[in-house]
């Protein structure tokens, strides 16, 4: 087994992972890079039409143009979600052409590429490096995958493509709409999705660069997300995605008593602590409780006569009415999570498309997420010294990406509203079965049994101290909910084989995420 280090939060990481050297986590903001961007290959405008048509009949010829061959990195972004309709296919062809030993590196993968499961068994894919949602991350977390799952924020993507850590051969990118020059935009068209900012990366730093669309335009395809100067092909498949299926069980609004209690009291909270102010700006996850959070917070607004300058997103219909009301002037969209906010990026002059370079990128000169005042963010699990865990569940199971949790997380106020348990099963813990977001950044836990404010926070427990809000220690609620449900459940049973790695926003290796026993 690989040598394990302790990290300087206390975890054991490996230091070779997939025969790559591994950095361990130095501590928040500690980690310095050197050297220079990475950077594709220069290319000859000799070497493509001069007409600007780079049409392959295609997607297998499309591949083996590019020199499709064993061990390659393809690579692919996610904003069709659990609608994609492409990458299973690039798997097959690789398969019948008798490749093996991939790499494939999405931006995230869903239940919707369980076929790839067959493609490890086989041989032509070796793992994922990509967040792993549902059965691919269960594959993995029992060791059935022939090298280690990397996870990375969606800022961490970003700096691993752009610091040569990770090094993209392929880039296919299923656009909604594109010409035959390779210019493609994913807000309008029968598949619209969004924005395209997940391949922005692998587009401009990929060695060769594949556009899959079903709804070829003539030049110019705008507004441009994808510039067809950084693509050498271009596919027409029937259709490239389900853009119904890009809102997923986590995109959809809580009905739970608890869960709306907990959303208003997160929104009370935000206004209790004087954030809540003209010209202040949120970000809002995308889980259930998150989104209703949004609602409480809208009506706050409009009763105190209060505009946001920007909202971060994932957009959705509730955003949306939000800039449609003048309640913002601007959405800055990183991911689109209903067919609403695709509509309202095509349309609204202030719905602005971005990228992780722009929203997330650790290693840049300063990015959106530290801009914002407040952020509302999920958590699998929390400990009482607030560490958080979004990618495992208390079986060890690795079920969820990490998206772009850990950069909001350095946000001005960063407040995690989480129900006290689930299933029975507490959800704060003495220690996270996953570290992905070091306590130091977590400001506020808000649960339908009190909130609990990060001591480091001296400013905002003295901000609420008359407040009439429910302000607990985190220690009592812990002990609350376990004498509720009868104490803490056993620790998962984990073998000591590092199955996957969670990757910082730096990235540096911030813990090992280790198989389940058999």
């Amino acid at each position: 087994m690989e040598q394990l280090v302790k990290n300087a939060a206390g975890r054991l990481v490996p230091t070779v992972v997939n025969g790559v050297k591994q950095t361990p986590f130095q501590g928040v903001g500690k980690y310095k890079p050197s050297g220079k961007k990475a950077a594709p290959p220069i290319r000859s405008c000799s070497e493509y039409p001069a007409d600007g048509n780079k049409i392959i009949k295609s997607l297998k010829d499309a591949l083996l143009k590019c020199g499709l061959q064993d061990g390659m990195t393809i690579s692919s972004h996610h904003h069709f979600r659990n609608g994609d309709l492409v990458m299973n296919q690039v798997f097959d062809i690789a398969a019948k052409e008798g490749i093996k030993g991939l790499r494939w590196f999405p931006s995230a993968a869903f239940p919707c590429h369980k076929p790839v499961i067959d493609h490890i068994k086989n041989g032509v894919v070796d793992w994922v490096e990509g967040s792993l949602n549902g059965p691919l991350g269960d594959n993995a977390s029992h060791g059935n995958m022939n090298g280690t799952a990397v996870l990375r924020s969606h800022g961490g993507r970003w700096q691993a493509i752009q610091d040569g850590e990770v090094h993209i051969d392929i880039a296919v990118i299923a656009a909604p709409t594109a010409d035959a020059f390779g210019n493609a935009t994913g807000d309008r068209g029968p598949s619209a999705c969004g924005l395209l900012g997940f391949g922005l990366a692998d587009s401009m730093y990929a060695d060769k660069v594949i556009v899959v669309t079903d709804n070829l335009v003539h030049f110019p395809c705008v507004p441009w997300q994808i510039q067809g100067q950084n693509v050498d092909y271009v596919v027409v498949l029937d259709k490239v995605g389900e853009p119904e299926k890009i809102v997923s069980g986590t995109t959809q609004l809580t009905k739970s008593p608890d869960r709306l209690h907990i959303a208003e009291l997160t929104a009370k909270f935000v206004r209790k602590a004087g954030i809540l102010k003209d010209g202040f700006s949120f970000q809002a996850g995308a889980g259930g409780t998150a989104l209703a959070f949004a609602i409480f917070l809208k009506e706050m607004m409009k009763d105190e006569g209060i505009k946001a300058r920007f909202i971060r997103g994932g957009s959705t219909r509730y955003l949306v009415e939000m800039l449609e009301e003048g309640l913002t002037d601007f959405i800055l969209d990183g991911q689109t999570f209903d067919l609403e906010g695709v509509r309202s990026m095509r349309e609204n002059f202030g719905h602005i498309n971005t990228s992780p370079f722009t929203s997330y990128n650790w290693h840049g000169k300063g990015n959106f997420a530290s801009m914002l005042d407040v952020v509302v963010l999920g958590a699998t699990e929390v400990d009482v010294n607030f560490n958080a865990n979004v990618v495992t569940h208390s079986d060890g199971r690795m079920l969820h990406g990490i998206g772009g949790w850990q950069n909001c997380l350095f946000s001005k106020c960063t407040i995690l509203p989480i129900p006290a348990f689930r299933n029975r099963i507490p959800v704060i813990v003495d220690k996270v079965t996953t570290l992905v977001g070091p306590g130091e950044l977590v400001d506020v836990i808000v649960t339908e049994r009190g909130i609990a404010i990060n001591p480091l926070r001296k400013d905002l427990i003295r901000a609420t101290k008359n407040s009439g809000l429910p302000i607990r220690k985190i220690e009592e609620i812990k002990a609350e909910i376990d004498d509720l449900i009868g104490g803490q459940p056993a620790k998962p049973e984990l073998d000591d084989e590092v199955v996957g790695i969670v990757k910082w926003v730096d990235g540096t290796v911030i813990d090992s995420i280790f198989k389940i026993a058999d």
